[in-house]
């Protein structure tokens, strides 16, 4: 009885045909062909995000340093590091921020 099981079990097992396995693959590259492009342009609209997060984050330091000095605003977003309002100035890409110091305003390059 076994012997008769186990010609059945492997009688059942084949492999992959060429065919087949090239229609696999085929499926496979174009679900990457599909997924590869939207990856990259969620990737720009995280940067994009990342660096108004930042922006958000700096201005709230600034109101922060202004509470904390009676009005006065920071000559240069350098004074918020010095004194560890915040931790960098950059934005995710490298690029420093712009800050205007007769509005406190805080914008991304």
């Amino acid at each position: 009885m076994f012997k008769t099981l186990r010609k059945l079990i492997f009688a059942s097992e084949r492999a992959f045909t060429l065919i087949e396995m090239m229609v696999v693959l085929m499926i496979i590259s174009i679900l990457l062909l599909i997924a590869v492009p939207n990856m990259i342009k969620s990737q720009a609209v995280v940067q994009d995000k990342s660096t108004e997060a930042t922006v958000k984050m700096v201005q709230s330091q600034i109101s922060a340093y202004q509470m904390d000095n009676d009005g006065a605003l920071p000559n240069s977003l350098d004074i918020l590091v010095q004194q560890d309002y915040v931790d960098t100035i950059k934005t995710s890409e490298g690029e420093d921020l712009i800050y205007d110091s007769t509005t406190g305003k805080v914008s991304a390059p």
